[in-house]
C-alpha cells in the first residue's frame, strides 16, 4: 500500500485554531453545534473552529450532549469554561436572564462572544452588554448577536434588492411571525413561559427576528409603536419542582403557576425612511409551525419572504410592461445568491440549519481579519429598545410610543 494511502492532516497551530465553548446545549445549542462542526466543511477560512467544550448544570445530561453533539469535553459551571486558557469564543446559548452575566464576564476574560437573541432581558442590561463590548472591542475583542434569519439566503438578497433601489421608496412593510406550540392549556409552564427567565413571550422569542430582519433589509429603523399584548391562558401546570413560583391548585392536585409573559403581540410602526409597517407575533396562530414572513412594498415593486419558503422570494417588478406584470418566483439557489456557492448546484435547496452556518462563517470570518461581525450588540440594542416600546405601549394603552435610539447609531 502507498504511503499516501493513509495520509492525516497535520496538526494546526493554535493561531489556526479558534476555539470554541458553549454555554447551553437544548434547541439552540444543537443548532449551534450543527453550525460549528459543517462551518470549516463548507467554507474556507483562515482559522479552524475546535469545539472545545460544552456547558451544562446537570452532568449526566451535558456529558451525553458533548457526546452527541460534538464536543471535546463539558464542564457544570459556565465560570470555570471562560477561566480556561484554551477556549477563544464563548458562544451563550441560555435563557435571557443569563446573557448578560455570561457575557460581561466573558468579554472582562477576553473571549470573542457570540449571544443569542434577544441581547438581554431588558434594556439596562443590553447597555451594560453594549459597554462591555465597546471596552473589549481595544482589545480586539469581537461580538456578534444571533439573529441567525438574516443569513437566509433570500432575505439576504431581499435586502441586497432594496439596497440596490429595486423597490424604489419603501412604503409598507408587513411582518408576522405565527407558532401554535403552546395552544394546548396543558403545556407545561416552561422557562420561555415566565418572565424572569425569558423577559417577554411571542414578543422578544419570535417578534425580536421580525423586528431585527426588517430593519435589516430595510436599512431603516422602528422610530415608534403603538401595540397591544394579551395572553389567553393565565395559568399553566408546574413540572416538577413548585419551588418559587406562586402556585394554585386544579381539581386532581395538579400545581399550577402564573403565566407572566405574552402569548400574542401586535403592533404598529413607522420606520425611520417613511415607512409605515405592521407586526405580528403569535404562539397561539393554530396550524403555523413556524410561520415567518416579511412583505415589503415600495413605489417600484414589492418583495415577499416566507420562511416555509425559505429557497424562494416573490418579486413584483412595476417597471415591467402590464402585459407582463405579476408576482414572479426567483429561486435562490444560484452560486451568485449569498452564501450559496459553498453548498450544491443550482436548484438544490438549503434548509433551516443553513443560517446557522452562515452566521458562524461571518464571524469565524471577522475574528480572523480584525472586523467587527453584524448584527453587533448595538444593533441588538436597537431591538431591544422596540421591545421595550412596545411592552410601555401595551401596558399604558399608549396610542403612540417612541422608541428610543442607541446612543451610537446601528449598522444598516
Amino acid at each position: 500500500m502507498s504511503t499516501n494511502d493513509n495520509k492525516t492532516r497535520p496538526p494546526l497551530s493554535a493561531a489556526r485554531t479558534l476555539r470554541v465553548g458553549m454555554v447551553g446545549y437544548a434547541f439552540m445549542g444543537a443548532a449551534h453545534s450543527q453550525a460549528w462542526r459543517t462551518v470549516n466543511r463548507a467554507f474556507d477560512l483562515p482559522l479552524r473552529v475546535r469545539m472545545a467544550a460544552v456547558c451544562g448544570r446537570d452532568e449526566a445530561k451535558v456529558s451525553e450532549a458533548a457526546d452527541k453533539l460534538g464536543w471535546d469535553g463539558y464542564v457544570t459551571d459556565w465560570r470555570e469554561l471562560i477561566a480556561r486558557d484554551d477556549i477563544d469564543v464563548i458562544d451563550v446559548c441560555t435563557p435571557g436572564d443569563s446573557h448578560a452575566e455570561i457575557t460581561i464576564a466573558a468579554l472582562a476574560a477576553g473571549k470573542h462572544v457570540m449571544c443569542e437573541k434577544p441581547l438581554a432581558n431588558s434594556v439596562a442590561e443590553a447597555r451594560a452588554m453594549v459597554d462591555a463590548a465597546a471596552a473589549a472591542r481595544e482589545s480586539g475583542i469581537r461580538t456578534l448577536c444571533g439573529f441567525n434569519y438574516r443569513r437566509v439566503p433570500a432575505a439576504a438578497l431581499m435586502r441586497q434588492m432594496v439596497a440596490a433601489g429595486r423597490l424604489g421608496v419603501i412604503r409598507h412593510v408587513r411582518a408576522v411571525y405565527l407558532q401554535d406550540w403552546i395552544t394546548d392549556p396543558q403545556f407545561p409552564l416552561v422557562w420561555r413561559l415566565q418572565q424572569e427567565r425569558a423577559g417577554s413571550g411571542a414578543l422578544g422569542d419570535i417578534g425580536a427576528h421580525i423586528i431585527d430582519l426588517t430593519q435589516y433589509v430595510t436599512g431603516q429603523q422602528i422610530t415608534g409603536v403603538s401595540a397591544l399584548t394579551e395572553t389567553f391562558i393565565k395559568e399553566r401546570p408546574i413540572p416538577g419542582e413548585t419551588s418559587g413560583l406562586a402556585a394554585t391548585s386544579a381539581g386532581n392536585g395538579q400545581a399550577f403557576g402564573q403565566v407572566t409573559v405574552d402569548d400574542a403581540a401586535l403592533f404598529t410602526a413607522r420606520l425611520s425612511g417613511g415607512a409605515i409597517a405592521t407586526y405580528e407575533a403569535s404562539r397561539f396562530a393554530m396550524g403555523r409551525k413556524n410561520g415567518l414572513r416579511v412583505e415589503i412594498n415600495g413605489s417600484l415593486g414589492s418583495l415577499v419572504f416566507d420562511l416555509e419558503r425559505l429557497n424562494e422570494l416573490e418579486f413584483y417588478d412595476a417597471t415591467r410592461p402590464a402585459a407582463e406584470q405579476g408576482f414572479n418566483r426567483i429561486l435562490v439557489t444560484e452560486p451568485e445568491h449569498p452564501y450559496l456557492s459553498a453548498w450544491w448546484p443550482p436548484g438544490h435547496i438549503i434548509g433551516y440549519e443553513h443560517s446557522f452556518t452562515h452566521q458562524m462563517r461571518d464571524f469565524v470570518q471577522a475574528v480572523a481579519e480584525g472586523t467587527d461581525p453584524h448584527p453587533s450588540f448595538e444593533e441588538a440594542l436597537g431591538v431591544q429598545l422596540v421591545l421595550e416600546a412596545v411592552q410601555s405601549s401595551a401596558a399604558s394603552g399608549s396610542a403612540w410610543t417612541q422608541v428610543a435610539q442607541p446612543a451610537v447609531p446601528v449598522a444598516a
